[in-house]
């Protein structure tokens, strides 16, 4: 599908780039460069993931020369990237090598593409050779022990306004989480990474103390895995990264393959409602996490959305009544609040879990409905 105000050869190229880059890439904003083709949108920025963080580039198209080659424009703080340059020994030697850009085929949809990504490469190199030259013991024996790992990104950051840091992505787990969801829906990778913050430049810090640590996640990984239930494992004194990870993993490991397991019991819960409240209009194939059932009580008929976390059966779902024969003054229908307090025990057998649910929706249906009355009656 074309983008709009964009000409085909553009689109055609954002288009094979989006659906191609081995990690989701954004465009954040589009605008035209040219007094002569008003409306014909020929630049943009992309927002490039790297190091658990975008990096923002302009991309400068002309429209008034569609065949040339696009410029780049980096960000203020990477002036001292120059990706296609190479310095020689001798002061002033320098030269272009051969790049993405020098033969440059604007009706070839994959170019932007292979471009990018030849940046984004250099760009890694660049900021592995920024923090290398940091005069830090630390961090140096800590890159030692860690640079063999595969995947591992690193960036330097240092200004006036803030003290220097130099950041990690350690990619976790050697394990393909996405074989391990039947009816897999995603379409990239799904990682677990520990960001990993050093602060360096600190002539007079105190005693050496814990990085900065934070777990991140691809944000599909979330609807099977929290991340934010996890609890890190304590960085003792003296421990360096290449000691902390294996523990780490190992935890990681033994969460996930539990969080696989719940979806079947997700599964048998929403299963174990049929026979009481019949089965649902609606329901989560790949996750378990959302189930919509139509139930009657009387002659009042209202949908109930079961809503599962990741951490099911410990933590009780999440109800919302809807009803199908009141609206209110903007013609929605009437809705419930979330329902999260009812008696509920994580031990119950998946049926006893159902027959208990059947028991508190035909007690709550009076109460639902009374709210649906007076909803109707304030309109």
């Amino acid at each position: 599908m074309p983008f709009n105000g964009f000409s085909p050869l553009i689109s055609s190229q954002l288009q094979y780039l989006l659906n191609h880059f081995p990690h989701t890439i954004q465009i954040e904003q589009a605008w035209s460069g040219t007094r002569y083709f008003p409306g014909s949108l020929d630049r943009f920025t992309l927002l490039i993931p790297y190091c658990l963080d975008y990096i923002k580039w302009d991309i400068i198209y002309n429209a008034e020369f569609p065949l040339a080659a696009p410029d780049v424009i980096f960000g203020p703080e990477d002036d001292g990237f120059h990706p296609f340059l190479v310095v020689g020994r001798e002061e002033g030697d320098s030269r272009l090598v051969k790049n993405s850009l020098t033969d440059w085929n604007n009706k070839d949809p994959s170019r932007l593409l292979a471009l990018v990504m030849e940046l984004r490469d250099k760009y890694r190199s660049y900021q592995e050779r920024r923090v290398g030259e940091v005069d830090d013991d630390r961090l140096k024996f800590e890159i030692s022990t860690i640079i063999s790992r595969e995947g591992i990104e690193m960036h330097m950051s240092s200004g006036v306004e803030k003290p220097g840091e130099v950041k990690f992505a350690v990619p976790l787990m050697d394990m393909n989480i996405n074989k391990m969801v039947l009816g897999c829906p995603w379409s990239h990778p799904q990682k677990i990474y520990l960001q990993v913050i050093y602060p360096v430049g600190r002539k007079y810090a105190p005693a050496i103390s814990a990085p900065r640590l934070k777990l991140m996640c691809t944000p599909e990984l979330k609807a099977l895995f929290s991340i934010d239930e996890v609890k890190l494992p304590a960085w003792l004194d003296g421990m360096c990264m290449a000691e902390y990870l294996p523990h780490l993993e190992e935890l990681l490991q033994r969460q996930v393959l539990e969080a696989v397991t719940l979806i079947d019991v997700r599964r048998q819960f929403i299963e174990a409602l049929s026979p009481v409240i019949g089965r649902p209009l609606e329901a989560d194939p790949v996750f378990c996490r959302k189930a919509s059932f139509l139930v009657c009580s009387g002659p009042f008929t209202f949908l109930v959305h079961f809503f599962l976390s990741t951490q099911f059966p410990k933590q009780r779902p999440s109800l919302m009544f809807q009803s199908i024969q009141h609206f209110n003054s903007l013609g929605m229908p009437v809705k419930s609040p979330l329902i999260t307090e009812y008696l509920w025990s994580p031990r119950w057998e998946p049926s006893q879990m159902a027959e208990r649910m059947s028991d508190f929706l035909v007690d709550e249906s009076l109460n639902f409905k009374r709210h649906c009355n007076e909803s109707q009656l304030q309109h």
